[in-house]
């Protein structure tokens, strides 16, 4: 799928949305120089080669620093990751540790703990990825992670101002163009789109620039330190456009978490789990901070390359 990159007509746009989520705002004019990006995120196969050789270890493959993590119980002082569980029914939506397991033993080659494989996934794209795992593939193949605005501007295919990649309509609950959730979160999945977790890179239709999985599927991470966006961050952002990087390290720290100095970077994009019910987050100006260490079952990456 990434073996032919796609260039990417530079140009402005208006980055973000003043219709749902606070730190998507405000929308701005931003200028995005020309660059090439992969037409799909990087699969378990295209990962599997890097791997193979460099002998990478991955994040969820090495303990976490307890240091870094002050109130960690030993026994998830190990190697693992976050993985998707289903409830048995209804449950509170405002506190995403009702379906989020930390396992032990859960990395890319096994999605969902030890005794799972990725075996017949290879064209699924790669999980349980920290942003040092996408940084290290990135300078393997001869590219970089894309800045939160190349991404947004790519995502968009074209489509200025619209709610989603395809366009203002949202017909996930009737006739899905990506693999989010359809049925009541977190316990019930219609399955509508054919898939409860990751789908094949490519099962739907490509945007305006010809990119998949632009929307849903994966969560995928960008090089740009996470910050809440403001009108007061922002000036004249009606107006002439603003420079395209986000944030820095240092601003990018969790204030709710100030015991826990691990900086965090955006993501973009939703994933399989998003839902207007709880992560309405399917659409090109969505954006959550992910601290860099971390790694889950619904997180990916694609790569871009500027010449």
């Amino acid at each position: 799928m990434n073996e032919e990159m796609v260039w990417i007509l530079g140009g402005d746009f208006g980055m973000g949305s003043e219709n749902h989520y606070p730190d998507e705002g405000p929308v701005r004019r931003v200028e995005v120089p020309g660059f090439w990006i992969d037409p799909g995120p990087v699969t378990n196969a295209e990962f599997a080669a890097f791997v193979d050789e460099t002998n990478h270890v991955t994040g969820a493959e090495i303990a976490p620093d307890a240091d870094q993590h002050p109130g960690a119980s030993e026994e998830d002082l190990v190697p693992g990751s976050l993985v998707f569980m289903m409830t048995e029914g209804p449950v509170s939506l405002t506190d995403h540790r009702n379906w989020w397991r930390w396992v032990p033993g859960a990395d890319w080659r096994c999605p969902t703990g030890p005794q799972s494989s990725n075996e017949g996934l290879d064209d699924h794209p790669v999980v349980h990825i920290a942003h040092a795992d996408a940084v290290a593939y990135a300078e393997w193949a001869g590219k970089t992670l894309a800045a939160e605005a190349e991404w947004e501007y790519a995502a968009r295919g074209g489509l200025d101002g619209a709610e989603f990649i395809w366009g203002d309509e949202d017909s996930q609950e009737t006739d899905p163009r990506a693999n989010t959730w359809q049925g009541r979160f977190p316990f019930e999945n219609s399955e509508l789109d054919g898939w409860t977790r990751t789908s094949p890179v490519g099962s739907y239709g490509s945007n305006g620039y010809g990119l998949f999985d632009m929307a849903g599927n994966v969560w995928e991470w960008t090089d740009d330190w996470y910050i809440d966006r403001n009108a007061e961050q922002v000036e004249d952002s009606c107006c002439a456009p603003v420079g395209m990087r986000g944030g820095t390290r240092e601003s990018s720290m969790d204030l709710a978490q100030p015991e826990i100095r691990i900086p965090r970077k955006v993501i973009k994009g939703g994933s399989h789990l998003c839902t207007i019910q709880y992560c309405f987050r399917y659409r090109p100006a969505a954006r959550q901070p992910e601290m860099i260490d971390t790694s889950t079952s619904h997180l990916g990456f694609r790569c871009i390359r500027r010449d």
